[in-house]
């Protein structure tokens, strides 16, 4: 199948879920309800779910026990990019080409909808079917730790702490590790999970995940500097403004290039369990190397 015609249906499958599973716009009181669906539905890409299908998938599984994971995962992700983008965070104005939430509904309900979204995401998981390795608790467990101090909120933490600092690239590996690659791993672990993967498979689904998500954030980094907001649907420049390390800070632009295509390579050679069963997931890291958004 090609890639584009991949993304598109999966993506409709996430989009016709998260419609159904979350609380309408109407439900008592709607301001929360709205805000949330404002920025779930803000035209994100829908990268992480795609991942938590496609590893499933890639695990001989199907589509549907994939479905309550995937949700679950991009309901994280739009919460993580609210709170980021409030005042006393990065303080950022547009996000996925709109307006960022608390320009819309004010910081107090832009937190509240955050907060809303985060606990959602759990109560999503709960309809998961668990499978023989992987009961729900097993589920529930895996978000939650990617999810937390150790890793998605101390990526922000250290991330934070470093602005106007002078990072050493292994403090800019912890930070994108942590922030950026722990949720994306998280997402095709439990896509595996959910098919029931092996032992032996689950690891080189963490190594894949891992590995492709640092790429995507040296990639994000070079994007910053090189994209205009338009064309990102973010604000660009906003690491330099903050004087915050990246990768092209430290490393020059060409050589943060070349370290995102070492990073892909080792990602692609983690999947080679799959054999054929991979080349979704293939298609997907030599996408995401060659973005422009």
């Amino acid at each position: 199948m090609i890639l584009k015609d991949y993304l598109h249906e999966q993506t409709a499958v996430v989009d016709r879920a998260l419609d159904l599973f979350l609380p309408k716009a109407q439900v008592k009181p709607a301001t929360i309800h709205k805000a949330m669906r404002y920025s779930l539905f803000a035209g994100g890409k829908r990268l992480r779910p795609v991942l938590c299908l496609a590893a499933a998938q890639a695990c001989g599984g199907e589509i549907a026990p994939g479905l309550p994971a995937a949700c679950a995962v991009e309901c994280i992700h739009t919460y993580s990019l609210i709170h980021d983008d409030l005042p006393c965070m990065d303080d950022d104005d547009l996000r996925r080409g709109r307006p960022t939430s608390h320009k819309v509904f004010g910081e107090g309900i832009a937190v509240l909808a955050g907060d809303a979204l985060l606990t959602f995401a759990f109560e999503l998981l709960t309809l998961a079917e668990g499978t023989p390795r992987y009961p729900v608790a097993a589920l529930i467990r895996e978000l939650a730790h990617a999810a937390g101090s150790r890793q998605l909120i101390a990526g922000q933490v250290a991330d934070l702490e470093g602005e106007g600092q002078h990072l050493s690239l292994r403090d800019l590996r912890f930070i994108h590790e942590a922030k950026t690659a722990a949720l994306l791993t998280a997402s095709i672990r439990l896509g595996g999970m959910s098919a029931n993967a092996t032992p032996g498979k689950l690891e080189a689904l963490t190594a894949f995940g891992m590995n492709l998500g640092l790429a995507f954030q040296v990639i994000d980094d070079i994007l910053d500097v090189t994209q205009t907001s338009e064309k990102l649907g973010k604000s660009a420049g906003k690491d330099v403004a903050a004087q915050k390390a990246t990768y092209p800070a430290l490393l020059g632009l060409s050589k943060a290039r070349k370290e995102a295509q070492r990073l892909t390579a080792a990602s692609l050679a983690a999947l080679k369990p799959f054999g054929k069963k991979g080349e979704i997931l293939r298609a997907l890291a030599d996408y995401l190397l060659h973005r422009d958004y």
